[in-house]
């Protein structure tokens, strides 16, 4: 007596376009969109450097902006030194009554 294969029960094919897409959601919202935030961010405070604004770079030195020009800034760290510092290396601008943090 021959006895027929059943046949094999699986899970619907469009389960797994249902999986796929919620996996690449999570990503998009958990990774993606956050470090978009941060960049644009990051390229706002970068283009509002001006003279004047207290800065740290990403060395840990504090200076004051005395110049900018189109990729870097002048950064007066003590009386009579300032230092070239490229606009990509600044971690944070300060605000007048604030300390750095670290």
């Amino acid at each position: 007596m021959l006895l027929a294969a059943a046949p094999q029960q699986g899970p619907p094919p469009w389960t797994f376009l249902i999986t796929m897409g919620l996996v690449f959601a999570m990503f998009y919202f958990l990774l993606i969109r956050p470090q978009q935030k941060e960049r644009k961010e990051r390229e706002k405070m970068l283009a509002s450097v001006k003279s004047g604004d207290r800065v740290v770079t990403q060395g840990g030195i504090l200076g004051t902006v005395t110049n900018v020009k189109e990729r870097t800034v002048i950064v007066r760290v003590a009386d009579n030194v300032k230092i070239e510092v490229l606009k990509s290396a600044l971690t944070s601008v300060l605000k007048p009554d604030e300390e750095p943090k670290g």
